[in-house]
């Protein structure tokens, strides 16, 4: 999971993260009420050789 100032902050770092390594892409972030930011939940790959 990562937190991020908005959605399109959010999604460019699971863009980084899968240009690098499989992932199971998230399509939508997350609001908590009250609570500054968003979140977006992604499944990565922690037995695939990373990708330099």
């Amino acid at each position: 999971m990562i937190a991020a100032a908005d959605g399109e902050t959010a999604f460019a770092v699971q863009a980084a993260l899968a240009a690098r390594c499989a992932i199971a892409p998230a399509d939508r972030t997350t609001r908590e009420p009250g609570e500054p930011g968003v979140r977006l939940r992604f499944f990565l790959d922690l037995h695939q050789e990373a990708v330099l």
